[in-house]
């Protein structure tokens, strides 16, 4: 009985694994590359880099905050206690799926108000956050409320998340190809008080 169950559970992770890989292959195929290689010069030319946002959109944010740290940018975490103002040269760098969570919406607004740039990835171009922003990167997920099984079988924004940490991290990946650093260079700055 044990093993039965085992090998059931196995193929439940397995299948479960099976949908979430084919919906991010069916999603990148929707991915406008374009929108993403946009953000780099306003990326390279920031005095200084914000990241938002909340939930687990908030974790992959700070997980792209110590990707961008690591290639030598002076990058903050909105709501950290350490993170500066922001002034005029700066950049916010926003993640929402709705693109209507208050707090993210009044960070870029208070960004705009000071001079500096706002980036989003969204998935509704539509929205406040997005109508904020000088670039915006689509990620036509589906929204934590959404239930388009169509779009994805998964949980509460999900997805989203996910392909935000991915198409973060093709940005890095392609920061890193452009700035020619060594990997020994980037250890370097890796946090050594873990």
């Amino acid at each position: 009985m044990e093993d039965t169950l085992k090998k059931n559970d196995t193929e439940l992770v397995e299948n479960a694994m099976d949908i979430i890989i084919h919906e991010h292959l069916k999603l990148i195929k929707s991915i406008h590359y374009h929108e993403i290689a946009a953000l780099i010069p306003t990326i390279t030319n920031a005095k200084n880099i914000f990241v938002t946002g909340s939930g687990r959109t908030g974790l992959m944010m700070k997980a792209f905050a110590m990707r961008l740290m690591h290639l030598g940018y002076k990058v903050h975490v909105v709501g950290e206690t350490t993170a500066p103002a922001i002034t005029k040269g700066d950049l916010l760098i926003a993640g929402s799926g709705s693109g209507t969570t208050s707090g993210i919406v009044s960070a870029a607004e208070t960004a705009n108000r000071e001079g500096a740039s706002v980036i989003c990835f969204t998935t509704n171009a539509e929205s406040p956050l997005a109508l904020q922003s000088k670039h915006t990167v689509i990620i036509p997920a589906a929204q934590k409320q959404e239930r388009d099984e169509d779009i994805s079988k998964q949980y509460a924004g999900s997805l989203f998340e996910q392909s935000l940490l991915l198409v973060m991290d093709a940005l890095i990946q392609t920061l890193w190809g452009l700035d020619g650093s060594l990997a020994s260079d980037l250890w370097k700055r890796h946090a050594n008080m873990e």
